[in-house]
């Protein structure tokens, strides 16, 4: 277990992240499960290479993004990005799954940027974090130490119009509370506290900026693929305040988060749970993919 690594109390060092690098293990494949997924969509966007990931031993791995391919600059765009955190695979498995089945019915009425695996090192290795043991979804901010997180940046910061919508897809998993949260507490030196996971689909919107009526317009929409997750006795959803039914907020810029890379009017991060009875695989896509639907459709009310 990640936890074991280090000393308690006391946070890690380089050592200490080397062998936790040195101790996630490739068990899939970026280059055979995701990028002929991309390829096999050239003929409907422009897909763009925005960025080299080089980790040395662990090879080199290139970032792609899909835009219209008839881009008018008249039109705002609407981002969606998946994989930042590379073991949420239906994030990664949604965008494409949106981008193949549903992106042409916006042709004309939206500019489409998709970044589906931000994270590949990390989808290879079923990893919340990078090699460096940070986690992206925390480091999108300036000068940002995380890799994935600065070629995302850069490439939203390159393109042009205005964003009117951007939705993050993401998964809250098992692995969470028997893995990464304390992997967390131990790199920083803290004790571990444990939490619960929701059974189901949520949201997660902006603090600043909720917009609860499209919140609620993607929970709706999603409840017809599958269930939205109840609060806790506490009314709570991991540890934060329900607002409405499936939703919960932080704040997306001061937290570095991926759905606060843009000034989009409409933002929201999706959370679905792939380790629930009540839900298959196939679920889990067509629940991000709906999602982004019912998302892009509301922006554009």
């Amino acid at each position: 277990m990640n936890s074991a690594i280090g000393h308690p109390g006391q946070p890690w060092g380089d050592d200490e992240r080397l062998a936790w690098r040195q101790s996630r293990t490739k068990q899939r494949s970026y280059f055979q499960d995701v990028v002929p997924d991309i390829e096999r969509l050239r003929d409907r966007f422009e897909v763009t290479q925005y960025g080299t990931l080089n980790y040395e031993s662990d090879g080199a791995f290139p970032l792609f993004v899909l835009k219209s391919s008839a881009w008018r600059e008249d039109l705002p765009f609407a981002l969606i990005t998946g994989g930042v955190h590379g073991y949420e695979t239906s994030g990664v498995k949604g965008a494409l799954q949106f981008a193949d089945r549903h992106a042409t019915a916006f042709e004309g009425r939206l500019n489409l940027v998709i970044a589906p695996c931000v994270s590949p090192w990390a989808y290879e290795r079923v990893q919340r974090w990078n090699p460096l043991a940070l986690d992206p979804n925390r480091n999108f901010v300036r000068n940002s130490p995380a890799p994935e997180s600065a070629a995302l940046m850069a490439m939203v910061a390159d393109l042009p119009g205005v964003c009117a919508v951007h939705i993050d897809l993401h998964e809250t998993t098992d692995t969470d509370e028997t893995e990464f949260r304390p992997a967390l507490a131990a790199r920083d030196g803290k004790p571990f506290e444990p939490g619960t996971i929701p059974d189901g689909f949520y949201t997660v919107g902006d603090t600043p900026n909720p917009q609860l009526a499209f919140q609620t317009a993607v929970i709706d929409a999603v409840r017809k693929v599958t269930h939205i997750a109840p609060a806790d006795p506490d009314g709570t959803i991991i540890g934060s305040e329900v607002v409405a039914e499936g939703v919960i907020l932080y704040d997306f810029k001061a937290l570095g988060l991926c759905a606060g890379v843009t000034d989009a009017r409409y933002t929201t991060t999706t959370e679905v749970y792939p380790d629930s009875p009540r839900a298959t695989p196939a679920q889990c896509n067509d629940a991000q993919a709906a999602a982004a639907v019912a998302a892009l459709e509301f922006a554009l009310r």
